[in-house]
């Protein structure tokens, strides 16, 4: 602005009152527009804080959402390891009965040990007796010591009340003696006092073998073999042992029982 156009602009602004109201006037409608620009700029910063704190919020509200759900997720884990802990001590529990039901077997067990010693030592003090009379009354007698060795045998075997005895065949027209025989269970067997030599052994079991075919015919194949020999020689023992392993025939030996239970 020139400066001939600022005296006249101060002259009317002295002199022409109405012109003095009007640019007042203008002066004042400007700073109210420029107030009002302040006002919309602060405005606007104000509608920008409100979004950024909605989007604060939001984000937030989203962790929030995140947060139940790790609650959440960890509350379900919480309950499978209640549920694992719970397994756990239900298998505990099983466990405590098994290892209950062993020690209530073990000491059935003992109970049952302790049984069969009792009648083991029935049996040795039996056995002992028995051949301390079968060294003064050998002969006929050993047959009825024998007879009575067997059933002490079998009852230690499970079979209570077996009955062992003579029995009679006919076969072929020829009358023959079984002297160790038992039905049930099915027991064929021969006793004889002495055996002098291998020759006299294969004789035996021959024997035997003759008598056990006889019973077949009429009863089945035994459950067991026997052949009870009081006092067979060296060599004799040697062949029986040998034809008794061969042939499936249980060997009572008198002098090896003897020196077994130290009579």
């Amino acid at each position: 602005m020139s400066e001939k156009l600022k005296r006249e602009f101060i002259e009317l602004l002295e002199k022409d009152r109405e012109f003095r109201y009007t640019v007042a006037g203008y002066l004042g409608l400007s700073e109210i527009l420029k107030r009002l620009d302040r006002l919309e700029e602060g405005q606007n910063r104000l509608l920008e804080g409100q979004t950024k704190l909605w989007e604060e919020v939001r984000s937030l509200r989203e962790g929030q959402n995140k947060l139940w759900d790790e609650v959440k997720s960890l509350r379900e884990g919480q309950a499978r390891l209640w549920e694992e802990v719970r397994s756990l001590r239900e298998g505990q529990n099983r466990l405590w009965e098994e290892v209950k039901s062993l020690r209530e077997g073990q000491a059935k067990l003992w109970e049952e040990v302790k049984l069969l010693r009792v009648n083991y030592d029935r049996m040795r003090k039996y056995m002992v007796s028995a051949f301390r009379d079968l060294k003064s009354s050998l002969g006929v007698a050993f047959e009825d010591h024998a007879a009575s060795f067997l059933e002490l045998m079998l009852e230690e075997m499970g079979y209570p009340g077996a009955r062992v005895e003579k029995k009679i065949f006919v076969h072929g027209g020829e009358v023959v003696e079984v002297n160790l025989f038992c039905e049930k269970p099915l027991v064929v067997g021969e006793a004889t006092v002495s055996v002098k030599d291998a020759r006299e052994a294969e004789a035996e079991v021959e024997k035997l073998l003759r008598r056990v075919k006889i019973v077949e015919e009429k009863y089945g194949k035994p459950e067991m073999i026997i052949l009870s020999v009081a006092r067979p020689t060296d060599e004799a023992a040697k062949t029986l042992k040998d034809l008794a392993e061969r042939h499936g025939i249980k060997l009572i030996l008198g002098k090896e029982i003897e020196e077994e239970l130290a009579i």
